[in-house]
């Protein structure tokens, strides 16, 4: 019965029309049953001053922590309703950890109609091909109106990205570039921005598949995005302005002035900053101290080239801890052993996947060299580079 009734809105939600003419594979919003956001008469629980026990009871059997569910104030009047609420997101396929991560971002989704709300949004998502974990960081994908916001959003979206897969691929990517902007007042805008800035419809469509938050950022921003990579080099045909306009539209004008500031202070130079930046764009969204901690540990104790870092800047994207250092490890190892020479390549050697690090230095080496695996693990430590008490160098490239 329920599968029956679930196929049957399902077969409602295939019949929207698409902005470039009608597609039954997208929903209908008048035959769509009334979605709406957080209401008076929508919401079944209400705001509080002080904690309520029995609701801070709920959320803690929900996951959340005792300071964290007593931190929302908020008084669940029925329970059965947010039972029933956890037991419709799981038969959708979410698991307990996403609900868990949703009640802790938003616990009054928890009080909102099962039928009414909650269903026909999640069956328009799953018609789109959306996953559930990659909505369960972002609540509001329940809380906008289906008729109102959501349903021409998506219709303006694959009228400019022109398939079903790619509108997928762009809610997956960032869900709150869809649930946080208005149709009206930031994307339409932001794409007439885009396209008088002299941006080819190709290149607009692809920077929406890759990065959907863009649509939040204000014409002003937009045009100021454009002018800062236009002084790095960067023109409207070149691939790596997308990837430029994705990093930037992520931080403020101010944070990415400072990011610069920071890594001339470690003495890169402004070319070597600007063509490091096109090459990896994401080097500037890491945090101040997080950039320190990698610069300092790659010149500091591993004594490589500030140089030999800006033409290789992947490697700042790197976790020092969970993979620089259980690399760095290994090849010790194998140094010790003399299965590789002291005088490697190291940067080139740390970079790269996880399948191809392991493949080469550590898969290669298991059943002769034990120790590599315990030092992929963290098993043993990594003490430097030393060769007769003296600090390896890096092997000039080139």
């Amino acid at each position: 019965m329920f599968a029956s009734i679930c196929r049957r809105r399902l077969l409602r939600l295939r019949q929207i029309p698409s902005a470039a003419g009608t597609n039954p594979s997208w929903p209908n919003p008048i035959d769509a049953p009334p979605s709406h956001g957080y209401s008076a008469a929508a919401l079944a629980g209400a705001t509080v001053s002080e904690p309520c026990p029995i609701t801070v009871s709920y959320l803690i059997s929900c996951g959340l922590s005792p300071a964290v569910a007593a931190a929302h104030k908020l008084r669940i009047r029925s329970t059965d309703r947010a039972d029933t609420v956890r037991a419709l997101f799981r038969s959708y396929g979410f698991t307990d950890a996403d609900i868990t991560e949703m009640v802790r971002r938003d616990p009054r989704i928890l009080t909102l109609d099962p039928d009414r709300i909650l269903r026909p949004k999640l069956d328009f998502y799953a018609s789109l091909g959306v996953q559930p974990r990659k909505l369960a960081t972002t609540p509001l994908f329940v809380t906008r109106s289906l008729n109102k916001h959501l349903v021409p959003c998506i219709q303006f979206l694959r009228g400019i990205l022109g398939t079903d897969g790619k509108v997928c691929r762009a809610i997956s990517r960032n869900p709150s570039g869809l649930t946080q902007a208005d149709l009206d007042k930031n994307m339409r805008p932001a794409v007439d921005t885009l396209r008088r800035l002299g941006l080819p419809e190709e290149s607009i469509s692809k920077l929406l598949t890759i990065e959907l938050g863009v649509l939040r950022l204000s014409p002003d921003r937009m045009s100021q995005i454009f002018e800062d990579l236009k002084s790095l080099g960067l023109g409207v045909t070149d691939t790596g302005l997308l990837y430029g306009i994705r990093a930037l539209s992520c931080i403020s004008r101010e944070t990415w002035l400072r990011k610069v500031s920071l890594y001339k202070s470690f003495g890169v130079s402004e070319g070597e900053l600007l063509k490091a930046f096109k090459t990896q764009p994401t080097m500037l969204l890491f945090s101040d101290e997080s950039i320190k901690k990698k610069l300092r540990f790659l010149l500091d104790e591993l004594k490589l080239e500030l140089s030999e870092v800006m033409r290789l800047p992947v490697v700042i994207s790197y976790s020092v801890e969970k993979c620089i250092i259980p690399r760095c490890a290994v090849l010790r190892v194998l140094m010790r052993e003399g299965k590789i020479e002291p005088n490697i390549n190291l940067l080139s050697a740390l970079i790269g996947s996880a399948k191809i690090f392991s493949k080469r230095y550590v898969l290669r080496y298991a059943h002769d060299v034990p120790d590599v695996v315990k030092a992929y693990e963290g098993k043993i430590a990594f003490e430097g580079f030393r060769d007769r008490d003296v600090l390896v160098p890096l092997k000039p490239s080139g």
